[in-house]
Protein backbone atom coordinates (compact mmCIF):
# COMPACT_ATOMS: atom_id res chain seq x y z
CA UNK A 1 0.00 0.00 0.00
CA UNK A 2 1.34 3.08 -0.87
CA UNK A 3 2.62 5.43 2.17
CA UNK A 4 0.58 8.97 2.65
CA UNK A 5 2.50 11.45 4.56
CA UNK A 6 -0.15 12.88 6.62
CA UNK A 7 2.11 14.87 8.87
CA UNK A 8 5.71 15.28 10.46
CA UNK A 9 7.29 15.57 14.17
CA UNK A 10 10.95 15.18 13.17
CA UNK A 11 13.36 15.97 16.14
CA UNK A 12 16.47 18.50 16.37
CA UNK A 13 15.03 20.34 13.62
CA UNK A 14 14.12 23.46 14.91
CA UNK A 15 10.96 24.98 16.04
CA UNK A 16 7.93 23.13 14.05
CA UNK A 17 4.94 24.86 13.13
CA UNK A 18 2.29 23.66 10.84
CA UNK A 19 0.84 25.18 8.05
CA UNK A 20 -2.02 24.35 5.46
CA UNK A 21 0.18 21.56 3.49
CA UNK A 22 3.85 22.17 4.96
CA UNK A 23 5.25 21.48 8.00
CA UNK A 24 7.91 23.98 8.66
CA UNK A 25 11.34 23.75 10.67
CA UNK A 26 12.55 26.95 11.78
CA UNK A 27 16.44 27.48 12.25
CA UNK A 28 18.54 30.66 12.72
CA UNK A 29 19.62 30.76 9.66
CA UNK A 30 17.25 28.87 7.34
CA UNK A 31 13.78 26.95 7.06
CA UNK A 32 13.08 23.16 6.55
CA UNK A 33 10.13 23.12 4.45
CA UNK A 34 8.40 19.17 4.22
CA UNK A 35 5.42 19.40 1.52
CA UNK A 36 2.78 16.68 2.64
CA UNK A 37 0.56 15.04 1.21
CA UNK A 38 -2.89 17.24 3.21
CA UNK A 39 -5.28 18.59 0.35
CA UNK A 40 -6.28 22.18 1.42
CA UNK A 41 -8.81 23.77 0.14
CA UNK A 42 -12.21 26.58 1.89
CA UNK A 43 -9.41 26.98 4.04
CA UNK A 44 -8.51 23.52 5.42
CA UNK A 45 -7.75 20.01 4.76
CA UNK A 46 -9.91 17.78 3.13
CA UNK A 47 -8.42 14.96 1.59
CA UNK A 48 -4.79 13.31 1.49
CA UNK A 49 -3.08 12.20 -1.78
CA UNK A 50 -0.80 9.77 -2.32
CA UNK A 51 2.23 11.25 -3.91
CA UNK A 52 1.35 15.11 -4.11
CA UNK A 53 3.61 16.31 -1.95
CA UNK A 54 6.95 15.42 -3.51
CA UNK A 55 5.25 16.25 -6.78
CA UNK A 56 4.40 19.56 -5.43
CA UNK A 57 8.06 20.52 -3.96
CA UNK A 58 9.78 18.79 -7.08
CA UNK A 59 7.67 20.57 -9.72
CA UNK A 60 8.49 24.10 -7.50
CA UNK A 61 12.11 23.54 -7.79
CA UNK A 62 11.75 22.70 -11.40
CA UNK A 63 9.98 26.38 -11.54
CA UNK A 64 12.31 28.30 -8.93
CA UNK A 65 15.11 26.99 -11.26
CA UNK A 66 14.08 27.83 -14.18
CA UNK A 67 12.56 31.47 -13.33
CA UNK A 68 16.17 32.80 -11.46
CA UNK A 69 16.25 35.08 -13.94
CA UNK A 70 12.98 36.49 -13.32
CA UNK A 71 13.57 36.81 -9.70
CA UNK A 72 15.95 35.59 -6.89
CA UNK A 73 14.12 33.00 -4.97
CA UNK A 74 14.35 31.08 -1.39
CA UNK A 75 15.89 28.13 -3.05
CA UNK A 76 19.22 26.73 -0.68
CA UNK A 77 19.19 23.00 -1.21
CA UNK A 78 16.12 19.86 -2.45
CA UNK A 79 17.44 17.04 -0.27
CA UNK A 80 14.61 15.04 -0.40
CA UNK A 81 11.57 15.11 -3.05
CA UNK A 82 9.19 16.45 -0.29
CA UNK A 83 11.94 18.94 1.17
CA UNK A 84 13.42 22.32 0.32
CA UNK A 85 15.43 23.82 2.80
CA UNK A 86 14.93 27.69 2.16
CA UNK A 87 16.37 31.25 2.75
CA UNK A 88 14.49 32.55 6.52
CA UNK A 89 12.77 35.71 4.29
CA UNK A 90 10.54 37.71 6.32
CA UNK A 91 7.31 36.68 4.01
CA UNK A 92 4.54 39.59 2.62
CA UNK A 93 1.19 39.13 4.32
CA UNK A 94 -0.52 39.50 0.57
CA UNK A 95 -1.05 36.72 -1.81
CA UNK A 96 -0.41 38.00 -5.51
CA UNK A 97 -2.72 36.28 -7.35
CA UNK A 98 -2.67 36.48 -10.80
CA UNK A 99 -5.08 35.12 -13.39
CA UNK A 100 -5.77 35.20 -17.35
CA UNK A 101 -9.25 33.76 -17.36
CA UNK A 102 -12.61 34.36 -15.87
CA UNK A 103 -13.34 31.42 -13.55
CA UNK A 104 -13.68 29.68 -10.27
CA UNK A 105 -15.47 28.55 -7.70
CA UNK A 106 -14.37 30.16 -4.23
CA UNK A 107 -15.45 32.89 -2.58
CA UNK A 108 -12.52 34.75 -3.90
CA UNK A 109 -12.38 33.43 -7.57
CA UNK A 110 -13.63 36.19 -9.83
CA UNK A 111 -15.69 34.09 -11.89
CA UNK A 112 -18.20 33.88 -8.18
CA UNK A 113 -17.72 37.89 -7.76
CA UNK A 114 -18.66 38.71 -11.66
CA UNK A 115 -21.94 36.89 -11.24
CA UNK A 116 -22.45 38.75 -8.35
CA UNK A 117 -22.38 41.90 -10.19
CA UNK A 118 -18.74 42.70 -9.70
CA UNK A 119 -17.21 43.99 -12.96
CA UNK A 120 -13.66 46.22 -12.08
CA UNK A 121 -11.09 43.38 -11.45
CA UNK A 122 -7.04 44.05 -11.17
CA UNK A 123 -7.17 47.26 -12.77
CA UNK A 124 -9.29 46.89 -15.64
CA UNK A 125 -13.10 46.67 -16.11
CA UNK A 126 -15.05 43.46 -17.39
CA UNK A 127 -17.80 44.14 -19.97
CA UNK A 128 -21.45 42.70 -19.53
CA UNK A 129 -22.32 39.03 -21.21
CA UNK A 130 -18.96 37.37 -20.29
CA UNK A 131 -19.22 33.42 -19.69
CA UNK A 132 -17.37 31.20 -17.59
CA UNK A 133 -13.81 30.49 -18.78
CA UNK A 134 -13.02 32.96 -21.36
CA UNK A 135 -9.89 34.78 -21.57
CA UNK A 136 -9.61 37.75 -20.05
CA UNK A 137 -8.29 41.01 -22.05
CA UNK A 138 -5.20 40.70 -20.02
CA UNK A 139 -3.56 39.21 -17.31
CA UNK A 140 -4.59 40.51 -14.09
CA UNK A 141 -3.16 41.21 -10.26
CA UNK A 142 -6.07 40.58 -7.96
CA UNK A 143 -4.41 40.30 -4.13
CA UNK A 144 -5.69 38.76 -1.40
CA UNK A 145 -4.54 38.82 2.44
CA UNK A 146 -2.96 35.79 3.89
CA UNK A 147 -4.40 36.56 8.03
CA UNK A 148 -6.50 33.60 8.68
CA UNK A 149 -9.75 33.81 5.49
CA UNK A 150 -8.26 35.03 2.26
CA UNK A 151 -9.97 38.34 1.90
CA UNK A 152 -10.33 40.22 -1.54
CA UNK A 153 -7.62 43.42 -1.99
CA UNK A 154 -7.79 46.50 -4.17
CA UNK A 155 -4.44 46.76 -5.71
CA UNK A 156 -4.08 50.61 -4.04
CA UNK A 157 -5.47 48.55 -1.13
CA UNK A 158 -1.79 46.53 -0.16
CA UNK A 159 0.71 49.93 1.03
CA UNK A 160 -2.10 51.76 3.09
CA UNK A 161 -2.70 48.80 5.00
CA UNK A 162 0.78 48.52 5.40
CA UNK A 163 1.44 44.87 3.67
CA UNK A 164 4.63 46.53 2.05
CA UNK A 165 6.01 49.54 0.40
CA UNK A 166 5.42 51.15 -2.45
CA UNK A 167 8.92 49.95 -3.85
CA UNK A 168 8.42 46.45 -2.70
CA UNK A 169 4.91 46.06 -3.97
CA UNK A 170 5.79 47.36 -7.38
CA UNK A 171 8.71 44.71 -7.56
CA UNK A 172 6.24 41.86 -6.72
CA UNK A 173 3.80 43.23 -9.07
CA UNK A 174 5.92 43.21 -11.86
CA UNK A 175 7.48 39.90 -10.76
CA UNK A 176 4.27 38.31 -10.95
CA UNK A 177 3.21 39.14 -14.15
CA UNK A 178 6.72 38.28 -16.07
CA UNK A 179 6.35 34.91 -14.05
CA UNK A 180 3.19 34.42 -14.99
CA UNK A 181 3.91 35.46 -18.99
CA UNK A 182 7.15 32.76 -18.64
CA UNK A 183 4.88 30.08 -16.77
CA UNK A 184 2.16 30.48 -19.46
CA UNK A 185 4.70 30.55 -22.59
CA UNK A 186 6.39 27.22 -21.02
CA UNK A 187 2.81 25.86 -20.97
CA UNK A 188 1.57 26.23 -24.03
CA UNK A 189 4.94 25.09 -25.39
CA UNK A 190 3.93 21.85 -23.45
CA UNK A 191 0.39 21.58 -24.20
CA UNK A 192 -1.29 23.41 -21.84
CA UNK A 193 -2.82 26.48 -20.64
CA UNK A 194 -1.85 28.22 -17.36
CA UNK A 195 -4.92 29.53 -16.50
CA UNK A 196 -4.39 31.14 -12.99
CA UNK A 197 -1.62 31.31 -9.76
CA UNK A 198 -1.04 33.12 -7.05
CA UNK A 199 2.87 33.76 -5.72
CA UNK A 200 4.02 34.71 -2.66
CA UNK A 201 7.05 37.09 -1.67
CA UNK A 202 9.32 37.41 1.04
CA UNK A 203 12.63 39.93 2.05
CA UNK A 204 15.31 38.38 2.74
CA UNK A 205 18.64 40.53 2.80
CA UNK A 206 16.43 43.82 1.79
CA UNK A 207 15.67 42.28 -1.83
CA UNK A 208 11.63 40.87 -2.51
CA UNK A 209 12.27 36.91 -3.36
CA UNK A 210 9.89 34.32 -4.26
CA UNK A 211 9.01 31.74 -1.58
CA UNK A 212 6.41 29.69 -1.00
CA UNK A 213 5.41 27.47 -4.26
CA UNK A 214 5.73 28.10 -7.64
CA UNK A 215 2.97 26.88 -10.44
CA UNK A 216 2.44 23.92 -9.07
CA UNK A 217 -1.07 22.24 -9.35
CA UNK A 218 -1.82 23.14 -5.95
CA UNK A 219 -1.46 26.72 -6.24
CA UNK A 220 -2.77 27.07 -10.09
CA UNK A 221 -5.11 26.21 -12.46
CA UNK A 222 -4.02 24.29 -15.71
CA UNK A 223 -6.00 23.06 -18.51
CA UNK A 224 -5.58 20.93 -21.28
CA UNK A 225 -5.10 23.08 -24.76
CA UNK A 226 -6.10 21.08 -27.56
CA UNK A 227 -9.78 21.10 -26.70
CA UNK A 228 -10.11 23.61 -24.64
CA UNK A 229 -12.18 26.24 -27.41
CA UNK A 230 -14.20 23.07 -28.44
CA UNK A 231 -15.24 22.25 -24.84
CA UNK A 232 -15.60 26.06 -24.45
CA UNK A 233 -17.85 26.80 -27.49
CA UNK A 234 -19.88 23.55 -26.01
CA UNK A 235 -20.61 25.31 -22.40
CA UNK A 236 -18.69 22.16 -21.13
CA UNK A 237 -15.85 22.90 -18.16
CA UNK A 238 -11.91 22.47 -20.09
CA UNK A 239 -9.76 19.51 -19.15
CA UNK A 240 -8.30 20.42 -16.08
CA UNK A 241 -5.42 19.43 -13.99
CA UNK A 242 -5.79 21.19 -10.74
CA UNK A 243 -8.04 20.46 -7.36
CA UNK A 244 -11.13 22.35 -9.20
CA UNK A 245 -13.09 19.03 -9.53
CA UNK A 246 -12.98 17.58 -5.97
CA UNK A 247 -13.70 21.50 -4.98
CA UNK A 248 -16.88 21.26 -6.72
CA UNK A 249 -17.63 17.91 -5.40
CA UNK A 250 -17.24 19.17 -1.82
CA UNK A 251 -19.22 22.49 -3.06
CA UNK A 252 -22.27 19.76 -4.38
CA UNK A 253 -22.07 17.67 -1.41
CA UNK A 254 -21.94 19.94 1.82
CA UNK A 255 -20.70 23.53 2.36
CA UNK A 256 -17.16 23.27 3.15
CA UNK A 257 -16.90 26.59 4.43
CA UNK A 258 -19.73 26.27 7.32
CA UNK A 259 -20.08 22.36 8.33
CA UNK A 260 -17.60 21.45 11.31
CA UNK A 261 -17.24 18.05 9.82
CA UNK A 262 -17.19 17.27 6.04
CA UNK A 263 -17.81 14.42 4.27
CA UNK A 264 -14.63 11.96 3.20
CA UNK A 265 -13.49 12.80 -0.28
CA UNK A 266 -14.61 9.38 -2.66
CA UNK A 267 -11.42 6.76 -2.94
CA UNK A 268 -11.26 7.27 -6.74
CA UNK A 269 -11.20 10.79 -6.29
CA UNK A 270 -8.57 10.32 -4.25
CA UNK A 271 -6.67 8.30 -7.00
CA UNK A 272 -7.59 10.30 -9.97
CA UNK A 273 -6.04 13.41 -8.31
CA UNK A 274 -3.10 12.18 -7.85
CA UNK A 275 -3.02 10.92 -10.96
CA UNK A 276 -3.80 13.90 -12.63
CA UNK A 277 -0.60 15.14 -10.50
CA UNK A 278 1.74 13.21 -11.87
CA UNK A 279 0.57 13.58 -15.30
CA UNK A 280 0.89 17.47 -14.89
CA UNK A 281 4.03 17.49 -13.69
CA UNK A 282 5.50 15.03 -15.95
CA UNK A 283 4.04 16.75 -19.02
CA UNK A 284 5.23 20.17 -17.61
CA UNK A 285 8.57 19.27 -16.69
CA UNK A 286 9.13 16.47 -19.39
CA UNK A 287 10.57 14.45 -16.26
CA UNK A 288 9.50 11.02 -15.13
CA UNK A 289 8.10 10.83 -11.77
CA UNK A 290 9.26 8.13 -9.41
CA UNK A 291 6.66 6.50 -7.52
CA UNK A 292 8.24 6.15 -4.08
CA UNK A 293 7.21 2.64 -2.02
CA UNK A 294 8.51 2.23 1.88
CA UNK A 295 8.06 4.98 4.28
CA UNK A 296 8.42 8.25 3.24
CA UNK A 297 9.18 9.14 6.83
CA UNK A 298 11.84 7.48 7.03
CA UNK A 299 13.56 8.40 3.90
CA UNK A 300 13.02 12.33 4.57
CA UNK A 301 14.80 11.58 8.30
CA UNK A 302 17.99 10.24 6.60
CA UNK A 303 18.03 12.69 4.03
CA UNK A 304 17.51 15.61 6.71
CA UNK A 305 20.30 14.70 9.02
CA UNK A 306 23.00 17.03 7.36
CA UNK A 307 20.36 19.83 8.99
CA UNK A 308 19.88 18.34 12.35
CA UNK A 309 20.78 20.85 15.11
CA UNK A 310 23.10 19.19 17.87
Amino acid sequence: MTDVLKKTDFKNLGERTEGKVRDIYTQQDKIILVTTDRHSSFDRIIAHIPHKGAVLNLASAFWFKNTEHIIGNQVIAVPDPNVVVAKRAKPFLVEVVVRGYLTGVTDTSIWTNYQKGTRDFGGITLPDGMKKNMPLPKAIITPTTKAGHDENLSLDEVVPRGLATQAEWDEMQRAALALFEFGQLHAAANGLILVDTKYEFGLYEGKVILIDEVHTPDNSRYWQASTYKERLAQGEEPMAFDKEFLRIWFKQNCDPYKDAVLPEAPAEMVEEMSRRYISLFEQLTGEKFVKFEGSITERIEKNLMPYRLG
